[in-house]
């Protein structure tokens, strides 16, 4: 029984990053020997155990044989006479491959060290073929590994498992967890623009694979092309440390630009809301979690009023903080005002722009906020108003609060 440090921290360690988790794979055992030594069996698809001491995940070394299309059609090998080496085969990138024994040896059959220095991304072996979650992988290593490139018979190969269909064979659960994450790397894009290199993207998201070669007016858009935006607002996502619900929405803002009619081009009348609808069958598609669903429609439907809402009156933008539920949900509304940051400054000249509109609004909410609701409902009772008259006093006070800010007497000053 022999245990090696294998996959990410090894890596991580030989670039000089930080590392976090620890895989560890041991040769030589069998689940009852582990059980017999303390380990907790955990693994539900293979051999995997906790440590009893440090709780770190130990798995037995381990092959596999396809059986069928998609993600789990494979045969599990996983006695004890299964080498490192042959466990190592097995792995998606030559950068994951290396494993690291008791005594700092490292054991590189297939030369990942080289490849880290040498900055590729590279299949292991032929086997990578068997399973179409690895594409995804390396789109999100891409995205990860800014400086890195992908070593041209893995594109090949890629695309070639794309055409044969088993991208296709995906269950939505494990496209939405390689997304997600790939979306929280460091350069989001790089995936998105991996996908669409191989075939993928198309097959996986149709909606955003179109708004490349979709023009856009170039006076709100410098870098015209739909496509080219889309990746800049993703990378100010990332820039501006956005959570993940936030890089979603900035994600399918724009969805509604994709099937504008070609006679309107570059205009986008009416795109927030074709966005919406496209948003939901993306979501439903990939189930994607409540949160993100709910402030990526939000986004799509209201960016435009948003960034224009300079220009708005105070019951103007009363009516938008109610659309948005900012009043319920404050802390959401923070999170659609740095998407659609994201949005206005993920444009070709404007990376490093103010985005003053987000500060006003949060001003304009915390005024709207200051109006005493249970004040308000208690003087229309006096006055035997209604229910809905009580809204709309609710109302008009927050739209009174709003006008009192210094904005708009400036606003007033200068127009006069």
């Amino acid at each position: 029984m022999q245990t090696y440090m294998v996959g990410g921290a090894v890596r991580d360690a030989l670039l000089g990053w930080p590392v976090n988790d620890h895989d560890w794979v041991v040769v030589g055992s069998s689940p009852e020997e582990m059980i017999a030594a303390g380990y907790l069996p955990v693994g539900k698809d293979f051999p995997v155990f906790l440590h009893p001491q440090t709780r770190e995940e130990h798995a037995l070394a381990r092959t596999e044989r396809k059986t069928a299309r998609g993600y789990h059609g494979f045969a599990i090998d996983a006695a004890p006479d299964v080498t490192l080496e042959q466990d190592l085969a097995r792995r998606d990138l030559t950068i994951n491959a290396i494993a690291r024994a008791a005594d700092g040896e490292l054991i590189d059959p297939f030369h990942g060290q080289r490849d880290l220095q040498d900055k590729v991304l590279r299949h292991v072996t032929l086997a990578f073929r068997e399973d179409p979650v690895r594409i995804l992988r390396v789109a999100r290593f891409a995205a990860r590994f800014a400086d890195f490139t992908i070593a041209p018979e893995t594109m090949a190969l890629m695309r070639e498992m794309v055409v044969a269909g088993e991208v296709d064979a995906l269950v939505a659960e494990r496209v939405w967890q390689e997304l997600a994450r790939g979306l929280m790397e460091a350069h989001p894009s790089r995936m998105f623009e991996t996908l669409r290199e191989c075939g993928a993207l198309v097959r996986l998201l149709p909606e955003v694979d179109v708004l490349w070669g979709v023009p856009q007016r170039a006076d709100y858009h410098p870098e015209i092309d739909t496509g080219v935006h889309l990746m800049m607002v993703l990378d100010m996502s990332a820039q501006l440390d956005a959570p993940l619900a936030v890089r979603f929405a900035c994600l399918t803002h724009d969805l509604g630009k994709g099937t504008t009619p070609a006679d309107v081009l570059p205009k986008h009348i009416g795109h927030e809301i074709r966005s919406a609808k496209l948003l939901k069958h993306v979501c439903d598609r990939l189930r994607v979690p409540v949160e993100c669903r709910e402030l990526a429609d939000v986004v799509a439907r209201e960016h435009g009023n948003i960034h224009r809402s300079s220009e708005f009156g105070a019951a103007a933008i009363v009516r938008l903080l109610e659309r948005c539920d900012a009043f319920r949900k404050p802390q959401r509304f923070e999170q659609i005002l740095l998407a659609c940051e994201c949005d206005k400054r993920g444009r070709g000249g404007l990376q490093d722009a103010s985005y003053p509109q987000r500060g006003e609004l949060l001003q304009a909410l915390a005024a709207a906020q200051s109006v005493k609701t249970s004040e308000v409902a208690a003087q229309a009772q006096q006055m035997q108003r209604s229910g809905a008259q009580v809204g709309e006093m609710i109302q008009h006070a927050r739209v009174a609060a709003i006008a009192a800010l210094p904005r708009f007497h400036i606003n007033k000053a200068n127009a006069a």
